[in-house]
């Protein structure tokens, strides 16, 4: 069918409601418990599909409590049991692994954790559901969707040192307002999607729930294929066609610098340059936003040589970016500038361990969300790039790349 990129992986137009087997499924360590639950619930005997689902320990991996552990290893045992495809403490963060060989273009993917929207950087319809609607797929291989309606975000120009994507992301997000896409999808469209790499489209997507989208897409094109060739995958790329959107937003990639969200919103957003000597304690480099090789890479080339002065946290996105990161001599850079660097997961970014925050305490974090006491009580975020937040560990206050 002839349509905006959803529509045509979804089957359907605008406001429709359609039925459709999901090509990819996957939970993690915290709605895969929930999941399991009330799968148990509806008296099934074993999943559909095991093959095209996912379990994978990310949020709180390695336990925390006797507790976590027991639940922890009450799914294990479950994985085992039925087959289904089992990501272990340290293999890295959910979207990540799913990122790495796993989503084709024109797949629907459907993750228990709001920002399996990620994944639309494949040109894929993925998106984030609840448990109870990821066990109706564990028990029949379907889900039922609205089609959303589109918002068109126009990308022109190119991106200018020291600018990244992360600061297109922020700035999409203030200029749409925190439910200003709400059940829309986002399509990235224009001359300048061409110019960003795979890692910059998966921060793009990333985000896109921060405006209230359903999903974020790009369409596949050359830089998608061949990032999934180095895994030994094949696919097709997609063009656009004439379609019907719901809003146009043109954004120039040319005109973006660096920019800071203001805790408590992701969509409170200002110049780097404005907030500049904020004191911070502590800088968080990680997650499904910013954990990526790419990342590691650029925050170990502005701190290289140097030390940080305030604790730094640096959490690769997956074991497959830790074992980059050391082949390279990336993650030794790290360590000799003072960071920590943590397991492969989501560390902590949901404040559940590994750098919760004291009351009063700031965290600097290129993470998605800055909610009020999201990483520990009385504590505050401020979301940034990640160039930004190597230049601020070397300060201890916000700082404008390129200016420690």
């Amino acid at each position: 069918m002839v349509g905006t990129l959803s529509e045509r992986i979804l089957g359907g137009l605008a406001s429709s409601y359609v039925d459709r087997e999901v090509d990819r499924a996957y939970v993690h360590d915290g709605t895969g418990v929930l999941t399991l639950e009330t799968w148990r619930m509806m008296g099934e005997k074993g999943p559909v599909n095991p093959e095209r689902l996912a379990i994978i320990f990310d949020h709180i991996a390695p336990a925390n409590t006797s507790l976590t552990a027991n639940l922890q290893a009450e799914l294990r045992e479950f994985a085992r049991a039925h087959a289904i495809p089992f990501s272990e403490v340290g293999e890295g963060i959910a979207h990540q692994i799913m990122s790495e060989g796993r989503v084709l273009p024109g797949e629907i993917v459907v993750g228990a954790d709001s920002h399996s929207c990620t994944l639309g950087a494949f040109g894929a319809f993925a998106t984030g559901m609840g448990a109870t609607d990821m066990a109706a797929i564990w028990t029949s291989g379907m889900t039922w969707l609205r089609v959303p309606a589109t918002i068109a975000i126009e990308l022109t120009g190119k991106l200018q040192e020291p600018a990244e994507a992360k600061d297109v992301a922020l700035t999409y997000v203030s200029s749409l307002g925190m439910d200003g896409a709400t059940y829309c999808t986002l399509e990235f469209i224009g001359d300048g999607a061409a110019t960003l790499s795979m890692s910059d489209r998966l921060t793009l997507c990333n985000l896109s729930v921060e405006a209230g989208a359903k999903a974020g897409l790009f369409y596949a094109d050359t830089t998608t294929l061949r990032y999934l060739r180095k895994y030994g995958v094949a696919a097709e790329s997609q063009s656009p066609e004439e379609c019907t959107y719901y809003r146009e937003i043109p954004l120039d990639l040319s005109t973006i610098e660096p920019v800071v969200a203001v805790p408590p919103r992701v969509d409170t957003v200002k110049p780097v340059s404005a907030l500049a000597g904020t004191p911070i304690h502590q800088v968080f480099v990680g997650t499904c936003t910013n954990g990526r090789y790419t990342d590691l890479e650029r925050f170990a080339r502005i701190v290289r040589g140097k030390q940080v002065v305030i604790r730094t946290l640096v959490v690769p996105a997956s074991r497959s970016v830790l074992l980059e990161a050391t082949r390279t001599g990336v993650l030794a850079d790290l360590v000799t500038a003072g960071c920590t660097v943590g397991i492969p997961g989501c560390g902590p970014c949901l404040g559940a361990h590994m750098g919760v925050l004291g009351e009063g305490e700031i965290c600097l974090s290129t993470a998605n969300r800055n909610f009020t006491n999201r990483m520990g009580v009385g504590g505050g975020i401020y979301l940034c790039s990640v160039a930004t937040a190597a230049a601020s560990s070397l300060t201890g206050c916000i700082t404008p790349p390129g200016e420690s």
